[in-house]
């Protein structure tokens, strides 16, 4: 898995595996009850996360996503992201500032056809500019902070499916 790609903030990862939904489930619900991860499963989705002992704002939590494929393998689909609170944070606050940023075009525009003052709306747009580019850097900051559980979240499941291999 390779981390450091340029813009993507929520690595991602597919395999084909020569086992069973079944065994897979298996695997899966055997580690549940050691209580080093705390494991969801809903249908054919997996939530591996850190219990809150070993969590902080910045930890990743590891959504796998089964699919079927023809006989007797399965299609392992995984996705990293922070927790689902800090990943709705982010978002809204990247809908504000978007929206800010169009209100702000809007207004520098009239205020520039009406030949009117233009120093407000050009301030707030480029402070919104500036806003969302500390967004971005928070949001690499805090994948760099998580990345080490990151790869034990990767190790954990690798080691999983060599012991099911």
């Amino acid at each position: 898995m390779d981390v450091t790609n340029d813009i993507v903030l929520r690595p991602r990862f597919k395999r084909e595996l020569c086992i069973t939904r079944d065994v897979f489930f298996e695997l899966i619900l055997t580690h549940k009850k050691d209580k080093k991860y705390i494991i969801s499963v809903v249908n054919d989705h997996v939530f591996i996360r850190f219990p809150k002992n070993k969590s902080h704002f910045w930890s990743p939590e590891l959504h796998l996503e089964l699919h079927e494929v023809i006989g007797e393998k399965i299609s392992l689909k995984g996705l990293y992201g922070p927790k689902p609170t800090v990943w709705t944070m982010f978002m809204f606050l990247h809908f504000l500032v978007a929206g800010l940023f169009i209100a702000a075009a809007i207004w520098l525009y009239t205020s520039y056809t009406l030949e009117e003052s233009v120093r407000l709306p050009l301030i707030i747009l480029i402070l919104m500019i500036l806003v969302w580019i500390i967004l971005y850097i928070a949001g690499r900051l805090g994948r760099k902070t998580g990345e080490s559980q990151m790869h034990e979240l990767q190790y954990f499941i690798d080691s999983l499916l060599i012991v099911s291999g």
